[in-house]
């Protein structure tokens, strides 16, 4: 089964019922600006609640529900509270073909473009100040998913971003970096995978690790689109296609 239907699938699977109420349990983070950061589904409760049950988490899903910001804001969180000492921030540059020595710059400004969005969720949590004070303190490192290799993250918040452009080797890779006392968020997006056909490695990895010890696994919705209400609109049109 290809991993677009498989994620929606295990969506519609763990989709709550409507009429059921639901409240938060926990407050995520204070942001630097004094807002209270929540889940705002079921779903992203579980996905926060992952990151404190398991070593690894994976979340699938579209655009719009949280997988990004919801990881940064708890890796800050535990950056914070001292359960960790550095928060590592992952992505493949796939239009770079992960070779990033022909751009110019030194690593974090060739890395910077294929991070944004997750620069852009730390600017939200902590703020720019904090954000690049950290940066300089190495408390956040940026490591590009083909620098990766042969380092063992330990004390860490690994986050690798748009997992689905990974290949199976990149993600085998990733996964047996992690070392003690650390947590790995992967997430990625069945629907926007820009590898060739057949490349992307996130199905394969999914499927293999389900129902396995200090893994665990959420599949976002539609329902759980937190952007403009028009944004829930445009996936599900899209998916008529």
């Amino acid at each position: 089964m290809p991993v677009r239907n498989f994620a929606k699938k295990k969506a519609r699977e763990t989709e709550p019922e409507r009429s059921t109420p639901w409240k938060p349990s926990d407050k995520i983070l204070t942001t630097y600006r004094g807002k209270h950061i929540f889940p705002r589904t079921r779903n992203q409760e579980n996905y926060f609640r992952s990151f404190q049950d398991n070593l690894i988490t994976f979340a699938l899903g579209p655009a719009g529900t949280g997988k990004t910001f919801l990881s940064v804001a708890t890796a800050c969180r535990f950056l914070q509270a001292g359960t960790i000492d550095k928060i590592i921030l992952t992505r493949p540059a796939v239009e770079a073909g992960e070779n990033l020595g022909f751009l110019p710059g030194d690593l974090n400004q060739k890395v910077d473009p294929y991070l944004r969005p997750v620069y852009d969720a730390l600017n939200e949590c902590i703020g720019p100040e904090k954000t690049q004070e950290y940066i300089s303190l190495t408390k956040i490192e940026i490591a590009p998913v083909a620098f990766m290799r042969g380092r063992t993250l330990s004390n860490a918040f690994i986050i690798l971003d748009e997992a689905q452009n990974c290949t199976l080797a990149q993600l085998k890779m990733i996964m047996t970096r992690l070392g003690r006392n650390s947590r790995m968020c992967i997430s990625g997006d069945a629907t926007q995978i820009d590898l060739d056909h057949g490349r992307s490695g996130l199905e394969k990895v999914v499927t293999l690790f389900k129902n396995t010890d200090q893994i665990g696994m959420v599949f976002f919705g539609k329902e759980d689109i937190t952007r403009h209400p028009l944004v829930e609109v445009i996936v599900r049109k899209f998916e008529e296609l």
